[in-house]
């Protein structure tokens, strides 16, 4: 139901996907809850009525028509030209960061992408599937990006969104163990398959709505280019672009808990 948590059901391959199921096809078959960023907001706003304020300078999406836009896998060669994007349009956005070939390779880019508001999160150090690994693997690639990025900015992630969207109660319980709350999404353009912008557009602003959560990269060419039509055009269409804390806000993710829209 709408604004309680769900069971998201990860069927084997030959059996019919779930509507709530993400593109990316999974091998086996997993059970697990998620909670909407709408019934945290609302459930934590009812418990502390009068008293549920925000964190200062955020935006209130009980009352605005908020959306989160997130990049996965940065920094790369294409980041410098997204934080100029998003310096211009006064954007906050949400990056899930990767460790081997990115966050090791652009050290300085990482502290440039923690400004102006914006979030860093956790995207494994070497983007292996999370569901795949012993649980040692699991807390090697959450723990290690995690160190990188505290020795970078002093500030360790408390949000993590795996590799393909893949995980199950085992990635959860050590997520929960390091402070990281799992976040996925609803939105994406398979900027990964394509380098026609127009295209990238056309799919984020036909899937987006309001509370919703849209998956892009940095990392590939043809993504950057489209993002500042995608900011005016959410834009125009009365969206309000936030970070996925603000976009929970006055509730803060749980570290373990998995959040979807």
């Amino acid at each position: 139901m709408p604004g309680t948590p769900s069971a998201i059901r990860r069927r084997c391959a030959g059996a019919a996907v779930a509507a709530v199921a993400l593109a990316t096809a999974l091998s086996g078959c997993t059970t697990y809850d998620t909670q909407s960023p709408r019934s945290a907001r609302n459930a934590a706003a009812k418990k502390a009525g009068a008293d549920a304020a925000l964190p200062a300078g955020a935006v209130d999406c009980r009352k605005a028509k908020c959306i989160a836009l997130t990049f996965d896998a940065g920094p790369s060669e294409h980041t410098p030209a997204l934080l100029k994007v998003l310096d211009e349009k006064k954007v906050r956005v949400t990056f899930f960061l990767l460790g081997h070939n990115h966050v090791d390779k652009y050290p300085d880019l990482v502290a440039q992408m923690g400004r102006n508001g914006n979030v860093l999160g956790n995207h494994t150090w070497t983007h292996r599937r999370l569901t795949d690994l012993k649980p040692a693997e699991i807390r090697t690639e959450l723990d290690r990006l995690n160190t990188a990025v505290e020795k970078l900015t002093g500030k360790r992630p408390t949000l993590m969104r795996p590799p393909q969207g893949r995980t199950n109660k085992e990635v959860a319980k050590i997520s929960k163990e390091l402070g990281l709350a799992l976040v996925l999404w609803n939105d994406t353009a398979s900027d990964y398959a394509t380098t026609d912008s127009t295209l990238i557009h056309k799919r984020i602003l036909k899937d987006a709505h309001r509370d919703g959560i849209i998956l892009l990269h940095d990392l590939y060419k043809g993504t950057v280019p489209a993002v500042p039509g995608i900011i005016d055009s959410l834009r125009a269409e009365g969206y309000t672009l936030v970070t996925v804390p603000e976009l929970m806000a006055p509730a803060k993710p749980e570290p373990g808990k998995i959040y979807k829209p």
